[in-house]
């Protein structure tokens, strides 16, 4: 046990050592500058957060700083009792402003900084702590400009003061007891709580709910003076996290939420870091789903109607052998990130299997949809019967010059038909498709398993549930394309006279009538 402590102090006190060694050659101070020079450059620091960062700490400037960093930065900082979120998107820094940049320039301004940092374990929160540590330590301008902040015998790693004692920092893992945390008469004023979520606790409402509890009963009220501010960092990656249980208690806590790119363009949020092709090949690496919940908050789905377990990927047949197939549009008229999505389902009715066949599922511009609906037509061989659809409430004027424009320019004729959505309730609707899926009667072509547009439907189609705020565009396509299709399924036994399925759960055949 011994042993294995003192190995682990060593390889704590070694990251230590490299941390020290980047940040002594981080800047340079000039022994030529005058005592005006140096005056003038702390007074902007102190005012000018955009600055700081490029002048004491350009090892971590490698883009310019981003607007949104900086304006909640500027929160933190207007607030003495600031509680709020750095919910970003994935490699925006989150971290480096809240356990570094904020405490930091909160010291350069005048500020006495009790910081305490909390992590899921104690080891991850003393490597946090280790970089602000390391900055007063070893930074050469900081030192430079605001003196020596070593306090030797009080510099251990996690837990430090500086020499005046103008900086505190601990580290806490989350199941560590901070009641009572004081140094003398002082109490922390800045916490910062920081990549607190592990697969263990996402899985696991309950141990979230107390560790919101923790932080509200047992972090909030080690801080009793004048400033008192809490930060938490971290990315909504899930859909139920410590954090949402935390913002649903308190509404009026800060949530700083950015996403990493735009969804329709691939803008990126901090665009001197990161391209819009950077983000298109993330999606294809990570997938749709992964880069979704890491980049842009929007977390997989889990199901209480529909699951992605009842999805089955199989090779496709040859279009020739469906009896039919059926492109639903779900139209949408505008394409910024709230919109609707357009929609295009293609489903194809084979023995009396449904099977998607591809899809379009975007928020995108009509045009852009008809387009796709014209290269899936241009695709297809002599002989495929096919019949394109879309709903008769959505037919305007724009609707029919966009179909007439895309027609004319691919020299494609859709032969689109109207169709009247039943006057019932869409939910309910959708939810007829449940049986199909629970009885093994729906094939997703495998060919689709990497395609975004195909992963985002099946987001979709997950949250199908009475009362949901999701976006039900593509399950509501499908449900309007598989209703079409069912005018086509007959089954042996229904011909016969006899019943088509047992009583109870459908029961699946293979017979191609």
């Amino acid at each position: 046990m011994a042993t294995s402590r003192a190995k682990a102090d060593k390889i704590k006190a070694e990251e230590y050592l490299k941390k020290l060694e980047i940040v002594r050659k981080a800047n340079e101070v000039n022994p030529f500058e005058t005592k005006a020079e140096q005056k003038a450059r702390i007074e902007r620091a102190q005012k000018d957060i955009a600055y700081m960062v490029m002048t004491y700490l350009p090892h971590y400037a490698t883009a310019k700083c981003a607007p949104f960093q900086i304006d909640f930065a500027n929160k933190v900082e207007a607030d003495p009792l600031f509680k709020g979120f750095a919910e970003w998107g994935r490699g925006l820094a989150k971290s480096v402003w809240c356990d570094v940049i904020i405490p930091l320039h909160l010291w350069i301004r005048g500020e006495d900084v009790f910081f305490c940092l909390m992590s899921d374990s104690k080891e991850r929160a003393q490597e946090l702590l280790a970089d602000v540590q390391a900055e007063l330590e070893g930074n050469p301008l900081l030192v430079h400009d605001f003196g020596q902040q070593k306090c030797e015998g009080d510099w251990e790693i996690g837990n430090f003061k500086t020499i005046d004692q103008r900086f505190i920092g601990m580290a806490f893992g989350i199941k560590k007891k901070v009641r009572g945390v004081r140094v003398k008469q002082r109490r922390p004023n800045l916490w910062t709580i920081d990549d607190l979520e592990t697969p263990d606790t996402i899985s696991n409402p309950k141990r979230m709910r107390k560790q919101a509890e923790q932080i509200e009963r047992d972090i909030i009220p080690t801080m009793t003076g004048s400033i008192r501010r809490l930060l938490y960092a971290n990315n909504k990656f899930a859909r139920v996290m410590t954090q949402t249980f935390l913002q649903e208690r308190h509404p009026h806590y800060v949530v700083h939420q950015i996403k990493a790119y735009d969804k329709v363009t691939h803008k990126p949020a901090w665009h001197s870091m990161y391209s819009a092709e950077y983000y298109r090949q993330q999606e294809k690496d990570m997938g749709i789903v992964a880069a979704h919940a890491e980049y842009l908050h929007e977390s997989k789905i889990e199901g209480t109607i529909f699951s992605e377990d009842q999805i089955q990927w199989a090779p496709m047949p040859p279009l020739h052998e469906f009896k039919m197939i059926v492109v639903h549009w779900d139209i949408a008229y505008t394409d910024n990130e709230k919109s609707d999505y357009n929609a295009c389902r293609a489903w194809g009715l084979h023995g009396t299997d449904y099977w998607l066949i591809d899809c379009y599922v975007k928020q995108s511009t009509m045009k852009r949809a008809v387009e796709w609906l014209c290269d899936f037509k241009k695709k297809l061989d002599r002989g495929v019967n096919i019949i394109f659809q879309y709903e008769s409430q959505f037919w305007n004027g724009e609707v029919e010059r966009t179909i007439n424009e895309v027609e004319d320019e691919s020299g494609i004729n859709l032969n689109l038909m109207k169709v009247d959505t039943p006057r019932t309730n869409k939910t309910m609707r959708m939810i007829t498709m449940q049986p199909y899926y629970q009885n093994g009667r729906t094939y997703y072509n495998e060919k689709l398993k990497s395609h975004s547009d195909t992963q985002i439907g099946i987001m979709q189609l997950c949250a199908v549930e009475e009362g949901s705020t999701e976006h039900d565009d593509s399950p509501d396509a499908d449900q309007q394309a598989i209703s079409k299709l069912e005018l086509y399924c007959t089954n042996k036994r229904a011909k016969d006279g006899g019943k088509s399925w047992k009583a109870g759960l459908m029961k699946k055949t293979h017979e191609i009538p």
